[in-house]
């Protein structure tokens, strides 16, 4: 399972669920889009009990009200639910999955990895490429829609600020407004996961809400609300973070803690702990 690893940057049914949804027409935002294609979606609700399960799947705890789960899992019923999915690396080992032309490869034609997660980057250096990316990312958006998740969290947003001079923020951008496009087509909103420094363009790209890994840790919860306002997800791995991040936030913002792994429960370094 993929998930930025935050720690390691220097800075680097809607009913019913107690929040009032704003719902927005997609056909208004994504280009060349007609009445006959609008879907309507929702961020996730404000301040709402949240649970990262990434990792895998397990029944939500009480008081949780949001879910991000992986694509290959259902969504947790009642809740509001969250797609992810890893849209700028390969997964470990699945090299194979992707057109060879689409792995990002140095000077000497090596394919580049994310070696804190032994993942390969994708080459989003043309538009092409990007194009197709986002043609196969988005058949597992597509996807996390027809199970009824209600958002999806493109991971390695930032995949960019690891791949040396190679990648850089335009190529990024890119590939994200792609996935907004895709995802709201779907009825889907869309999140920023992490790269506190493109918050600023979030309108731009299209980015609804920001899940925000480590952001007590580093200081960062502000500069994304300045952005996002209350539609901030915190995901915090070690308790000065979680304690951080409370004080200063929560009582506006989803915050939890979890283990670095993000442990389904039941494992044995299964930890969830909120403010």
């Amino acid at each position: 399972m993929s998930r930025t690893q935050a720690h390691t940057r220097r800075k680097p049914l809607l009913a019913g669920l107690g929040a009032t949804a704003v719902l927005v027409t997609a056909a208004a935002l994504v280009p060349g889009s007609t009445p006959a294609e609008a879907a309507a979606y929702s961020p996730p609700p404000a301040h709402a009990g949240f649970d990262y399960q990434i990792g895998g799947a397990y029944t939500p705890p009480a008081g949780v009200e949001v879910v991000s789960r992986d694509h290959s899992a259902s969504p947790a019923p009642g809740l509001y639910n969250i797609c992810y999915v890893n849209a700028f690396q390969a997964q470990p080992g699945a090299e194979g999955d992707w057109d060879d032309d689409l792995l990002l490869r140095d000077a000497n034609g090596d394919v580049v990895y994310d070696t804190d997660w032994g993942e390969a980057f994708l080459d989003i250096r043309t538009a092409d490429k990007r194009e197709r990316i986002a043609d196969k990312v988005g058949t597992w958006i597509d996807g996390c829609a027809d199970k009824g998740f209600q958002a999806v969290e493109p991971d390695n947003y930032d995949s960019y600020t690891r791949a040396g001079d190679l990648l850089d923020a335009a190529d990024a951008q890119g590939l994200i407004r792609l996935l907004a496009e895709r995802a709201h087509s779907d009825g889907l909103a869309i999140g920023q996961k992490n790269t506190v420094e493109l918050a600023p363009n979030r309108e731009e790209n299209g980015l609804d809400f920001a899940v925000a890994e480590e952001c007590g840790e580093w200081d960062e919860c502000g500069d994304y609300t300045a952005e996002f306002g209350d539609r901030v997800i915190v995901v915090e791995y070690t308790a000065e973070g979680l304690s951080k991040a409370c004080a200063g936030f929560g009582d506006e913002l989803s915050i939890v803690r979890r283990d670095l792994d993000v442990s389904p429960k039941g494992s044995s370094g299964y930890v969830r702990e909120t403010c």
